[in-house]
């Protein structure tokens, strides 16, 4: 979908970027400075590379070798910022049609009570962007930028001028529009929390040159910057199940991965519901021989160990192989690898702990799930 081969010398710093992306969210991960943003402007149009090229599609954005450079305005690229930018005399409707006006003959993959419904903002269409929060503003101006019809939605930190607390009321909606909006979409930023939540695809970015890229699951085993994190998690999809009944009769939920059954605190939300469970390496303790009974986790699955990586800190990260082709992270000691006798192929079981949830309900917020 998206090629970018392309160098440049800006100051003292060099940046030498080469990666390709498919459809869904890919991230650009890795620390400030790295070089991250400066990319997403030359995808953009409004930095020039010294030399290389960027196709979008099949159509040839940038190529130093022909002479070609796509004028920004004609790219069909949306930008969302980490200050919203909306026009503060519009109301939201305002601000909303103002991007749904330039999509004359364009193809209409987003539309507009779709976009609204995503991003849970139908009640402030009549409001002006100083009477919402920062949460609010940024949801809008990723609606706006949808209804602009882009081939590509990029997204520079979008959530790093946001307090904890408005972080976290936006996180679930970039989840469900990740989903449910067929817009794929470059995403920048060094939070592992909004790679692991929103991305398909990463590609790790550290002193101005690409250091890995591909899937979430392989790159964040292989890179040392994400490796080595003590939060290092990954994500499983799954759809929601109801009816489930845990210790004492309490309602619960299952939700159905490719790697087996969930169990978690009931959730409101259909059958069939898409579900999204987030589990920290942290949270996923290991057993071997036969499965463990006379615990209070109630989820256990059966695995293989992939690989291991030893962080260097007492801790060592294992990478688990579940049904499905599922993989997962595990943290644990260095004395609890040799004390199970853990290497590549053996079988063990993962029991999960606790899952982070989102989505399934309507309103796609976030619970902390802790059986």
């Amino acid at each position: 979908m998206l090629s970018v081969d392309v160098a440049a010398k800006l100051g003292a710093f060099s940046l030498q970027a080469k990666f390709e992306t498919g459809s869904g969210v890919t991230a650009l991960f890795g620390p400030s400075g790295a070089g991250k943003s400066s990319v997403l402007a030359m995808v953009a149009g409004a930095l020039r590379p010294d030399r290389g090229r960027i196709v979008l599609a099949g159509d040839v954005l940038f190529d130093s070798a022909t002479g070609v450079d796509t004028a920004m305005e004609r790219r069909g690229i949306g930008w969302v910022f980490q200050d919203a930018r909306l026009f503060p005399h519009m109301s939201v409707r305002g601000n909303l049609d103002y991007g749904a006006r330039r999509t004359r003959g364009l193809s209409v993959i987003a539309k507009f009570d779709d976009v609204v419904g995503v991003l849970g903002i139908g009640h402030l269409l009549e409001r002006r962007p100083s009477g919402l929060s920062g949460g609010e503003r940024q949801r809008v101006a990723v609606g706006r930028a949808l209804l602009a019809q882009p081939r590509l939605l990029l997204m520079d930190e979008p959530l790093a001028a946001l307090d904890h607390a408005r972080r976290a009321e936006v996180m679930p909606y970039l989840a469900r529009l990740s989903r449910e909006i067929a817009t794929p979409t470059l995403y920048v930023t060094h939070s592992l929390t909004e790679v692991v939540r929103l991305a398909d695809q990463i590609v790790v970015i550290d002193e101005g040159a690409v250091q890995a890229a591909g899937s979430l699951a392989s790159v964040a085993f292989s890179s040392p910057l994400l490796n080595r994190r003590p939060d290092a998690a990954l994500r499983l999809e799954g759809l929601l199940r109801q009816g489930e009944s845990g210790p004492g009769g309490r309602a619960m939920s299952r939700v159905e991965t490719l790697a087996g059954d969930i169990l978690v605190p009931q959730l409101d939300g259909p059958s069939g519901a898409p579900v999204r469970l987030v589990v920290l390496a942290r949270d996923v303790m290991l057993a071997v021989g036969e499965r463990p009974k006379g615990l209070s986790a109630r989820n256990i699955l059966p695995a293989e160990v992939d690989d291991l990586v030893r962080r260097g800190d007492g801790a060592v990260t294992v990478r688990l192989r579940l049904a499905g082709g599922v993989s997962l992270f595990s943290s644990v000691t260095e004395d609890a690898v040799d004390a199970l006798s853990l290497a590549p192929g053996v079988a063990v079981f993962a029991i999960i702990k606790s899952v982070a949830v989102e989505g399934g309900r309507p309103d796609g917020l976030i619970d902390l799930m802790d059986d």
